[in-house]
């Protein structure tokens, strides 16, 4: 399926919904599967790293009123600015990322520890000048949003995996920053979330990233050999 960038969606699969949050995928049949969140704290709704959709407004309203809109990825500016003004809230960025604010059409927020005033612990993945990454964890309910560096879409997957490393970080798996949490659920930026026995898919994802990263590497070029 192909899209312009600044195509609106017409419509939106749902996905991970739980008590606290909600995800979908606006352009289902597309091979990187981008998913966006929004999650439910004290009765406000933040929307992270969202791609925009006719009717998602409708999704957030069942949790709440949206008070921010947050982007955990450098490269997930996606639709953020547009949902943000539409809502008139602030659009939040972890507070070592560069480069990014300027290219956002909307105020922004800057957060470091903890997302504004909730208990979302925010986490530095990659921090270099290729890459910035931060993930959330709510230890309310064990869920653990990452953006990037571990996802369920298909080029993420080896060997029968039902979270795995992105690609390029396979050599060197984010264990130091990821391996110190044991979710209930884990919601990434591309694909669905893992919403049961959370905490051994990723302990195997981390463990396991480099050993299977031929697995992956074979089975992407076969995904790109003419049928």
């Amino acid at each position: 399926m192909t899209f312009r960038v600044d195509e609106r969606a017409t419509d939106f699969r749902e996905i991970d919904r739980f008590d606290g949050g909600v995800g979908w995928i606006a352009h289902p049949d597309e091979r990187m599967q981008r998913a966006s969140h929004a999650l439910e704290v004290d009765g406000k709704v933040w929307v992270i790293d969202p791609v925009d959709a006719e009717g998602i407004d409708d999704l957030f309203a069942d949790f709440g009123e949206v008070t921010g809109v947050v982007v955990l990825l450098d490269r997930h500016k996606r639709d953020a600015a547009a949902i943000a003004n539409r809502h008139n809230v602030p659009v939040f960025l972890p507070d070592f990322f560069e480069g990014v604010s300027e290219e956002l059409d909307a105020p922004v927020a800057r957060f470091s520890r903890t997302l504004s005033d909730t208990n979302l612990e925010a986490r530095t993945v990659v921090n270099n000048r290729f890459w910035q990454e931060a993930a959330l964890y709510n230890p309310a309910d064990g869920t653990l949003l990452v953006p990037e560096s571990v996802g369920t879409a298909a080029y993420f997957l080896a060997g029968g995996e039902r979270l795995g490393v992105h690609p390029m970080r396979r050599a060197i798996p984010p264990r130091a920053e990821l391996g110190r949490f044991t979710p209930e659920r884990v919601l990434v930026g591309h694909g669905h979330g893992v919403m049961t026995d959370a905490a051994t898919a990723l302990e195997d994802a981390l463990a396991n990233a480099r050993r299977r990263t031929p697995l992956l590497y074979a089975g992407m070029a076969r995904q790109l050999l003419p049928i």
